[in-house]
């Protein structure tokens, strides 16, 4: 068992080694047929948080036509996500970002890359043994796809009043997966969005000390509303009107958690949750942000 183990460790070691870039380049439902109904305008910043039940995936699109998509939910998402996306008049993805190895998060990856063409991959430079990550890296590198590290500092784009860059993970060492969680800090004219993926207090902590700026109009809750993260330091810097938590229902983690909920509602923050709201979305024309 334990000889299994190991060759298997190896086999997603070598398979990571052959599409990541040198770290010197830059219970689920069908969602997609109860989602708020919009249509993409040219001038603005549309960002989906999709309903995958007790996971994450976000769409994004940019009023530069680009297409984003942060996680791809549980596994069994794969299907919807791409029904979503394809509802959504999505045939490409220019940015594709796997914040963590768990499979909440990565879920329905490998089906994503399999169905869409796929400019660029990011993800932290962090490996794992599950069947899902292994099926992830084999679909990128079946499409010949390259993984870019993603961690703190590097920036995905930025155009003018457009920008979006990665405020973590900060370091290269956590006992907790959660704590590699790419962070992406998107901002469109005065408006931004912090999607946190799985980050903790520790994650948070790091971004603290950075120099980064990290106020945004709206924040991803990190790690589904657990008490492990969205501290009051980290939310009094962040400053944001709104907060969003991706989250099963009646789920077995008890997410969100009170105090998490507790912290928001001291803050002033107006918090939805999918498993209340279903799929939400957001979109800013580059002066206000308002919920569709």
């Amino acid at each position: 068992m334990n000889f299994l183990k190991t060759k298997r460790c190896l086999f997603i070691s070598l398979l990571l080694a052959v599409v990541l870039v040198t770290a010197g380049c830059v219970g689920l439902s069908d969602f997609s047929s109860d989602a708020v109904s919009y249509s993409h305008q040219a001038d603005e910043l549309a960002v989906h948080f999709l309903d995958v039940g007790q996971g994450d995936s976000i769409l994004i699109q940019f009023p530069n036509g680009c297409v984003m998509l942060i996680d791809a939910g549980p596994d069994g998402s794969g299907t919807p996500v791409i029904s979503y996306l394809k509802q959504q008049g999505i045939k490409k993805i220019d940015y594709l970002v796997a914040t963590h190895p768990h499979a909440d998060h990565i879920g329905g990856m490998a089906a994503v890359i399999k169905e869409f063409d796929i400019n660029k991959v990011y993800m932290p430079k962090v490996t794992h043994t599950s069947k899902t990550f292994e099926d992830m890296l084999l679909a990128i590198k079946s499409k010949g796809l390259k993984i870019t590290p993603a961690r703190a500092g590097v920036s995905i784009f930025e155009e003018d009043g457009l920008q979006a860059i990665f405020t973590a993970p900060c370091g290269s060492d956590y006992d907790s997966l959660n704590n590699y969680s790419a962070v992406v800090k998107i901002q469109y004219g005065s408006t931004s969005y912090l999607l946190t993926g799985d980050a903790e207090d520790l994650s948070e902590k790091e971004m603290l000390a950075s120099s980064m700026n990290l106020q945004a109009d709206v924040l991803k809750v990190g790690h589904h509303g657990s008490s492990s993260s969205t501290t009051p330091e980290f939310l009094k810097l962040v400053s944001p009107e709104y907060a969003v938590i991706l989250v099963g229902a009646e789920n077995k983690y008890g997410h969100p958690h009170q105090e998490t909920l507790d912290n928001l509602v001291d803050a002033g923050v107006m918090v939805h949750r999918t498993d209340k709201e279903g799929t939400i979305i957001f979109v800013s024309d580059g002066k206000i942000v308002r919920k569709i």
